[in-house]
């Protein structure tokens, strides 16, 4: 149907990860040359590793 959005999950938890400042900063740069977010990677990332390996927690 013409002018209807697909409705998106409220994004309202974090997850801190630890990584070196270096791995850090190639990954945020690479990201803005593909005029992306690191946000938006690691959301995809995790997206499709669930859809690919699966899920036990019932939701």
């Amino acid at each position: 149907m013409p002018g209807t959005k697909k409705k998106k999950a409220k994004k309202n938890s974090q997850l801190v990860i630890r990584i070196n400042d270096q791995e850090r900063d190639n990954f945020v740069s690479l990201c803005e040359e593909l005029d992306t977010s690191a946000a938006r990677e690691i959301r995809r990332f995790i997206r499709d590793f669930v859809a690919e390996h699966g899920t036990d927690s019932g939701s």
